[in-house]
């Protein structure tokens, strides 16, 4: 009995031991969790870049149309910028989105790219680019012109 008194008081005390070693153990970590927390609570929110599914007959309809000068121009047909826009693709834009743009305004990339992708819109590679050149049935040669610079 003397010994069986023993063993529970030691295993009593080894309990007590345990939970002190466990109890300061978790002391420790709650002191250093706001050492190593950010001192300001901050988000960083990063807007992905544009997809844009004519981005490679953009460049190829650059490069056979003007070789990629913005301020092409092509005195026999009077079409202007990267994109050759001629008098009747601009006022045809104009009409149709209510803009007053000139033909002049066509030097400028962003505003040639933006007439551009009007007309492409919800059409093939293929059919963006030969409606942008001109009559279909006139086209098969300008066609090819743009899948070798794909």
């Amino acid at each position: 009995m003397f010994w069986s008194l023993f063993f529970f008081q030691n295993m009593i005390v080894l309990t007590k031991l345990n939970v002190m070693r466990m109890l300061t153990t978790i002391l420790i970590l709650m002191i250093s969790i706001p050492v190593f927390a950010p001192e300001e609570k901050s988000l960083c929110v990063v807007q992905p870049e544009e997809i844009n599914y004519y981005a490679l007959l953009i460049k190829a309809v650059v490069m056979v149309e003007s070789n990629g000068n913005n301020m092409a121009f092509n005195p026999s047909e009077g079409a202007v910028g990267a994109f050759q826009i001629r008098q009747c693709r601009i006022s045809h834009y104009n009409q149709l989105t209510g803009s007053n743009h000139a033909l002049i305004d066509c030097y400028d990339y962003n505003l040639s790219r933006k007439v551009f992708l009007y007309f492409a819109r919800g059409k093939d590679y293929e059919t963006a680019a030969r409606n942008w050149n001109g009559r279909w049935d006139l086209t098969k040669n300008y066609w090819k012109q743009i899948k070798s610079k794909l």
